[in-house]
């Protein structure tokens, strides 16, 4: 859970699922109910739900920005949107259902702490939603909740809530998540979304809304590994900052402080930083999501891609990587000896691909191994890189930031795989 001193904390969730299965319209729902829309915008989705000739006001406008998902009545891109409550902030990103804009979904999952999973009562759980569900295990997401919307179109049967929950329990048990939820709604009508609903008395856990004011996403971010990736090296060459050397970066773990004795990668010297600076104001102490600019007591070489970290704590720094990858590409498989440009923090790189281990059934959550020749377009596998320069990581189960890397076309400057470091 993200705070900033005594403000009201703030949870970043994500909505995921199958297509039209009502992520965007939940959200719509979140937003009207929570009456954090203004006037204007209520007007123009009123004027677009009558240009389409809707029965009733379409609140999965709200979310669906583009003119072809308004055409559509489909989320193609990420859209974030915010709410609040008195109890709690929130930042949404409904992401897309559609198998070929799961990279969208990746983006969008990339920074929450929470899933919801949405699944159509009289459909339950597709291939499109568990592949979504691994994703959001693999992103290291712990709190999923899964939303059975629809309810109105089963006649508000427990019967058919329990079947949706029997299949996802069935399935999930094979996936790493510690915390997982069961809400019946109707996203539509506003059943058990903010309040609970009356039409299903036999539901007696909270309403989602409830659930996610109160819901524990504590420990997400890592105090411990000190890690500050630089960025750009700042020298303004004026007269009143003649000697200034600084290194401006966003802090990706632990916490720095002036005086703090750190190591700068991949040189390996030991210096202490001087100050701490934010604009035109000196900081006591850099941490997670801050972007700053540091000072150094001594003079040392240090660019782009280089990272600085405590002398007794730091990166692994390793050419051979394994990954799990989800491979985003439909035109170019990610096959072995296939070379790509990757990415990591602010390092960049080049690496070809060693050796392709297995490839996930996203269905069965089975490895498929021997004679896997390559990632298609939403395959997910494990993979080993050799890079062409050591890239300062942690796994990804410590450190989200410094333990995921993205792989590149080099021809197209496409990103085709999201990867995360075992």
């Amino acid at each position: 859970m993200t705070t900033r001193n005594d403000e009201t904390p703030m949870l970043r969730f994500f909505t995921a699922g199958s297509v039209d299965d009502g992520k965007s319209t939940l959200i719509g729902r979140l937003m009207f109910d929570t009456k954090t829309i203004f006037e204007d915008q209520l007007e123009a989705v009123e004027k677009s739900s009558k240009k389409r000739g809707d029965e009733r006001l379409d609140l999965a406008l709200l979310t669906d920005g583009l003119r072809a998902e308004r055409e559509q009545g489909i989320t193609i891109d990420v859209a974030y949107r915010y709410f609040a409550t008195p109890r709690r902030k929130f930042i949404v990103a409904d992401t897309p259902g559609h198998v070929q804009y799961t990279r969208n979904m990746v983006t969008g999952a990339s920074t929450a702490q929470l899933a919801i999973l949405l699944a159509d009562a009289r459909k339950g759980i597709l291939e499109q939603t568990r592949r979504h569900a691994f994703i959001s295990t693999l992103l290291g997401i712990k709190n999923i909740v899964v939303c059975v919307n629809k309810m109105d179109l089963v006649d508000w049967s427990e019967d058919a809530f329990d079947a949706v929950v029997r299949d996802v329990q069935a399935f999930a048990s094979k996936l790493d998540v510690s915390n997982i939820t069961f809400i019946p709604i109707s996203a539509l009508h506003g059943d058990n979304v903010i309040e609970r609903s009356q039409n299903m008395a036999w539901y007696e856990g909270p309403s989602l809304l409830y659930h996610l004011e109160h819901v524990h996403v504590g420990g997400e971010t890592n105090l411990v590994d000190a890690r500050f990736p630089v960025q750009t090296v700042i020298r303004p060459h004026s007269d009143e900052w003649h000697d200034f050397r600084g290194y401006a970066g966003q802090v990706q773990g632990g916490v720095f402080k002036p005086g703090d004795e750190v190591v700068a990668l991949p040189s390996g010297f030991t210096t202490r930083i001087e100050k701490i600076r934010l604009v035109d104001r000196e900081l006591d102490e850099a941490f997670w999501p801050m972007s700053v600019v540091m000072t150094l007591e001594d003079e040392i070489d240090i660019s782009r891609g280089d990272m600085i970290a405590k002398p007794q704590n730091r990166p692994e720094a390793d050419q051979d990587l394994t990954l799990m990858v989800c491979w985003f590409s439909p035109n170019k498989p990610l096959q072995a000896r296939s070379r790509w440009a990757v990415r990591h923090t602010t390092q960049e790189a080049r690496a070809i691909v060693q050796e392709l281990h297995y490839k996930v059934d996203v269905n069965s959550l089975h490895r498929v191994e021997g004679n896997v020749e390559s990632l298609q377009l939403n395959d997910i596998g494990r993979v080993t890189l050799r890079t062409s320069a050591p890239l300062f990581h942690d796994p990804y189960r410590r450190n989200r930031m410094t333990g995921s890397v993205i792989l590149v076309d080099e021809l197209t400057n496409e990103t085709v795989g999201a990867g995360m470091i075992r």
